[in-house]
């Protein structure tokens, strides 16, 4: 254990027992700034019972930015367990700070969380507490800022890794390089598979997430920018989801709802009528710049198909880049994934409805091996005429 003097922890005691006996003073950064730096892996456990629980009170009512609270909190979180957390805060304190606009609350609570990545059984405990289990996910999809949507999106999968009751995956069957795809599995037993039963198969989680992107949900509905941004977070997961349990999020025995812009006539139309006069090449061109609208939900397709095929109104330019980037992500990951004919028949409808009339996603895809590196080009190749059966893959530029 570290016995060297950590400076200002007096000080610190003193300040943190002023402000909760009157939150209205003014809080002192340095402070809390010069003992979170001072603090290591050894000298922090003898300071928990002194400072978590009076800290925890502090951030109960505290009212300003809480910014300098939270990071000391956090620091002082590492070395205890999720259960042991529920000693100090009850369920509905982590959903107060999810539901609180000050981003570092939101983060401290998403840390919280983190911490029952450590095993299935913490997970399990988790997914006991529905109403936390469903403010984390509105945080995620709906915090206006971004390192909110970062953290949630990594909480979330490396939760749904270690719960995911399927098998760890065996070693890639094709080789991988060295800065590839490097969490394709953190799970070393199978989970219980609870929390991927509540996202995906009860909808009191499931239909709620897909208002969330669909733009039928209070807070996406009539804020364009706060769905983009929702979306946008399903789309960077997705494909890490895919790698983990394929099955969960390509079936779903709940039809997804109609995205808001196929009903409120901002429909994209694929460009604009033209007549009958213009050339294919013209007309081929209009297709690259407006790919056509995509179908309605369909019955049976899950979350994998509504996000790839429908949620995405693709004459929003920034959107459909973001869609183009979740594909040759999704198409990249998939290829050192465990093979199954299912999969492959599944990802081949996929790519060709999504390909069907959009050049630019085509175009992208065709030429993902001139962009990876060398040693994994032609694989990718190969690859991709299993996936994109009949379209001309690029060869190698020599």
């Amino acid at each position: 254990m570290d016995t060297t003097p950590i400076t200002g922890l007096d000080e610190l005691d003193k300040h943190i027992d002023d402000l909760i006996q009157d939150v209205t003073l003014t809080l002192n950064p340095k402070l809390f700034d010069d003992v979170e730096l001072q603090l290591t892996e050894s000298n922090i456990p003898p300071l928990i019972p002194r400072f978590l629980p009076r800290l925890t009170t502090l951030l109960k009512q505290y009212t300003q930015d809480p910014t300098v609270i939270v990071s000391l909190t956090i620091k002082l979180l590492g070395p205890v367990s999720f259960s042991d957390i529920f000693s100090l805060a009850e369920a509905d304190d982590l959903v107060e700070a999810l539901e609180s606009p000050a981003p570092a609350a939101n983060i401290l609570a998403m840390s919280v969380l983190h911490k029952a990545a450590a095993n299935p059984q913490d997970i399990s405990f988790f997914c006991s507490y529905t109403n936390l289990v469903s403010s984390f996910i509105r945080r995620w999809l709906a915090a206006p800022q971004v390192e909110v949507g970062q953290k949630g999106g990594k909480v979330l999968g490396d939760l749904l890794d270690i719960d995911c009751p399927l098998p760890p995956p065996p070693p890639p069957t094709r080789p991988v390089g060295a800065s590839s795809h490097t969490q394709l599995g953190l799970r070393k037993t199978p989970g219980h598979g609870r929390l991927w039963n509540l996202l995906f198969n009860d909808p009191q989680f499931y239909l709620p997430l897909l208002d969330l992107i669909s733009g039928r949900h209070p807070d996406t509905a009539s804020n364009p920018h706060q769905l983009s941004l929702a979306q946008g977070r399903v789309l960077r997961l997705l494909p890490r989801l895919a790698a983990i349990n394929f099955r969960a999020v390509s079936s779903s025995n709940m039809t997804a709802p109609t995205p808001a812009y196929f009903t409120n006539g901002s429909a994209s139309t694929g460009g604009q009528p033209n007549g009958g006069g213009d050339s294919e090449q013209q007309q081929e061109q209009e297709q690259q710049q407006h790919p056509p609208s995509p179908k309605p939900p369909q019955p049976g397709e899950g979350l994998l198909q509504y996000a790839a095929l429908r949620m995405v109104q693709r004459s929003d330019t920034l959107m459909h880049l973001s869609l183009v980037d979740f594909f040759e992500t999704l198409v990249s990951l998939m290829r050192v994934t465990e093979p199954s004919d299912a999969k492959l028949e599944t990802l081949r409808a996929i790519l060709g409805e999504a390909t069907a009339g959009d050049g630019i996603l085509r175009e992208a895809l065709l030429s993902l091996p001139d962009r990876t590196v060398e040693e994994e080009a032609e694989d990718l190749r190969r690859w991709l005429r299993e996936v994109m059966p009949g379209e001309e893959v690029r060869l190698p530029v020599r």
